[in-house]
């Protein structure tokens, strides 16, 4: 099977949302709280900057562009954060409903 190159190195995109591009050692080595604080803390971040691009758009000082692609970056973290949550909860009702 012949290897698949991406047509975007990951660490560009990575990099795009505001994240780190780790390597597979790296990520070996991280406990999962800290990769799931280390997401909440990411989206929080893209949150507040999208909020304040578009509180600067209201005022006039930002670009349209940048305000819609920060709108843009807001509803993909947040269907993203709804999207986790859902599956945690699946996860746990699946937990819950086991027969010991």
């Amino acid at each position: 099977m012949a290897a698949v190159t991406p047509i975007i190195p990951l660490a560009q995109i990575a990099s795009a949302y505001g994240g780190s591009a780790m390597k597979p050692a790296a990520l070996a080595s991280e406990d999962f709280s800290s990769m799931v604080g280390g997401a909440a803390e990411s989206a929080l971040q893209t949150l507040r900057q999208s909020e304040q691009t578009t509180a600067r758009g209201v005022a006039g000082k930002a670009d349209v562009q940048d305000v819609v692609q920060a709108l843009s970056n807001a509803e993909m973290t947040m269907q993203t954060v709804v999207a986790v949550r859902d599956k945690v909860l699946t996860a746990y009702n699946d937990v819950l409903h086991m027969t010991v």
